[in-house]
């Protein structure tokens, strides 16, 4: 099972990178459940697809996938991102997603997101 849950969290990955919600929603339960880690919490497609329509209109996040692994109905994956806030300047960010399947479907995403103080250093509240 792991393999193919692999595949799926590769393919909203590109969805998120293109801006795609609906691709992204296809591949999780009804009742998904979205925890940005100390900051936001977001259940069910349609709370979320709202939550995301914030979006609309922004340069999607550019990032990479440095690492991407699973075992069982856990999938996990952590990289860079960059993307811009509101009023358009760009950060730079490390992230680490964990998702947990039922059958095909996720259905819990717990996002880790830390904000780079300046390119390559971490916020000392992120690490100590």
């Amino acid at each position: 099972m792991s393999e193919k849950n692999i595949a799926i969290v590769r393919e909203i990955n590109d969805s998120f990178t293109r801006n795609e919600t609906e691709r992204f929603l296809a591949h999780c339960s009804e009742d998904l459940y979205w925890n940005m880690e100390g900051d936001s919490e977001h259940r069910g497609k349609s709370a979320i697809r709202n939550w995301m329509k914030q979006m609309d209109g922004h340069e999607p996040p550019k990032f990479s996938v440095d690492a991407i692994f699973g075992d069982g109905d856990h999938v996990a994956c952590h990289g860079q991102m960059t993307m811009k806030d509101p009023e358009g300047k760009e950060g730079k960010y490390s992230y680490c997603d964990v998702y947990t399947f039922k059958g095909d479907k996720v259905t819990e995403l717990r996002s880790f997101v830390v904000k780079h103080n300046t390119e390559g250093e971490l916020s000392q509240k992120a690490v100590g």
